[in-house]
């Protein structure tokens, strides 16, 4: 069982030279290092999306498929410290986790409210909630980071994680957890992509999920200027008089956006290609199953049948003529698509007012649209992006934690349809604006069955208050909420924020919180 039991406690310290251990965490692990559990947690304000096309004229047909079905929104006693340490403490229940075992705590975030603390924050929570238990706290020894870098923050803090399991941490175990607000202004085309949530993940030597193979994994980054920003002087002028809750509308370009996702894409994969010396056709038909960063349903099928169309650039004479079918039908010489497709374009040229609309690659896109058409399009792309998509779709985006709360959804669906897959690779692939990317294989561990049952994903989702528009607007525009029959349970919430500023004392803004049994 994962994490169970008691550890010793050290009563003093022993000098160096007594420390012969050969099992020491001092030592280098060589031993597999990956995931063993996920826990989730999703506030429960829910707004469908077929509502919300009624309150605002949108187009409900456009919105359900390129979009999905509806989106949460965090509560007026939620904030993103709430949701992680919620989301932390079912980790450790779920999976029985000797808290003095965690020696590293992560988070993962782009909705921080704090610019000196952050995982600390979170440790602080699950330590006072654990004692009030009667529990041992996480351990004195453990180390506290906080990654951010737009939506990849938590892939940089699960690979931060197993370096720290692979070297000092040996021995010992990790969680880190992603966190998100993501949230837009009304009116913007952001608004439908809106979501809120965390998922804590368990990290050890010999898991139990599935094994995460950074030596062969691929990255990219590029500095691309505008797609996603969170400039700090948004902040500035704020009416915060009837709440808390600071609006973290973040400056974005969409379709400069898409552009930025698919280049990272593209440049995480061929790394990984190169570092693997794999044929890129067939690499990717071998594949059953990808999970990838996932702000809204469109995007990544989108990313992932670029990719597609590249690697049959690169392919056999039957690949060629597979792609050079679908430019015939686009009226485009194929030729001319394998130039464009081999040019490698300066993205951050785009971002420019009078460009910031153009294509990076017109004719790639171009072919696109008639590859979504084609037969190979489902069993090429929709079909291995399909576990757990469906549950994706009453999510809305999570920033840092949509990719990990996309593979919890797939592992229970796994589990559902009791596929055998031990062994399997499956390709993740994180993004986060700005611009980076991360593509990681994982292999699927003998006891992932076991750690899947425990997920509790689905359980996690169950309890939802349907918000009306009065409701909706209100709680988004940070005013009081009226008629929201809610009482947390088994959760933190933010108790009260401090207001004083005086010279003997300050907690100006500083949130204190409370864990609901």
């Amino acid at each position: 069982m994962s994490g169970a039991g008691s550890a010793s406690r050290i009563a003093g310290l022993r000098p160096a030279k007594a420390q012969t251990n050969h099992n020491s965490a001092s030592k280098m692990s060589t031993k597999p290092i990956g995931i063993s559990g996920l826990a989730a947690y999703a506030p429960p304000f829910r707004v469908w999306l077929a509502d919300w096309c009624e309150w605002t004229g949108n187009a409900w047909p456009k919105v359900r498929e390129v979009i999905g079905r509806s989106f949460r929104l965090r509560g007026p006693h939620h904030s993103v410290y709430t949701m992680a340490a919620t989301a932390v403490m079912r980790l450790i229940d779920q999976y029985e986790i000797d808290p003095t075992r965690v020696k590293f705590l992560g988070l993962g975030t782009e909705s921080s409210t704090d610019n000196s603390a952050g995982a600390i924050i979170i440790k602080g929570m699950v330590d006072r909630a654990l004692e009030r238990r009667g529990l041992p706290p996480i351990a004195r020894n453990c180390e506290v980071p906080e990654f951010k870098h737009a939506c990849l923050g938590g892939v940089y803090g699960m690979k931060g994680a197993i370096r720290h399991l692979a070297l000092d941490g040996a021995g010992s175990q990790a969680i880190v957890v992603c966190a998100d607000i993501a949230e837009y202004a009304r009116g913007s085309s952001g608004e439908p992509t809106q979501g809120a949530g965390a998922v804590a993940m368990l990290l050890e030597e010999d898991p139990q999920m599935a094994i995460v193979d950074l030596k062969r994994s691929g990255s990219a980054s590029d500095y691309r200027i505008m797609d996603f920003r969170k400039p700090m002087l948004r902040f500035c002028g704020q009416d915060r008089s009837e709440s808390h809750q600071v609006q973290d509308f973040p400056v974005f370009n969409g379709k400069y956006s898409t552009t930025c996702y698919v280049d990272e894409t593209l440049h995480a994969l061929n790394d990984m290609y190169e570092k693997r010396h794999l044929n890129a056709c067939e690499y990717l038909r071998s594949l059953r199953t990808v999970f990838m960063h996932r702000p809204y349903r469109r995007m990544p099928e989108t990313g992932w049948a670029i990719a597609y169309l590249v690697a049959l650039a690169s392919g056999s004479a039957e690949d060629r003529a597979e792609l050079a079918s679908y430019c015939y039908e686009a009226g485009i010489e194929p030729q001319a698509l394998l130039e464009e497709m081999l040019s490698q374009p300066t993205v951050v040229e785009l971002a420019d007012p009078e460009r910031i609309s153009f294509e990076a690659y017109p004719l790639t896109m171009a072919v696109f649209r008639i590859f979504r058409a084609a037969r190979r399009y489902r069993t090429e792309i929709l079909d291995k992006l399909a576990l757990g998509s469906d549950t994706m779709l009453d999510l809305g985006n999570l920033y840092t934690a949509a990719l990990p709360a996309w593979m919890a959804a797939g592992f229970e669906e796994a589990l559902d349809e009791n596929r055998d897959w031990v062994g399997e690779e499956l390709l993740t692939l994180g993004y986060g604006s700005g611009d980076a990317a991360e593509v990681i294989p994982f292999f699927v561990a003998d006891g992932w069955k076991e750690a899947s049952r425990r997920i509790g994903f689905s359980r996690a989702m169950e309890f939802a208050i349907d918000l009306d528009r009065q409701q909706y607007e209100d709680l988004h525009d940070g005013r009081r909420v009226r008629g929201l029959d809610y009482l947390p349970r088994s959760e933190f919430v933010i108790d009260r924020v401090g207001h004083s500023d005086a010279r003997h004392f300050q907690d100006l803004g500083i949130e204190y919180y409370r864990y609901v049994g």
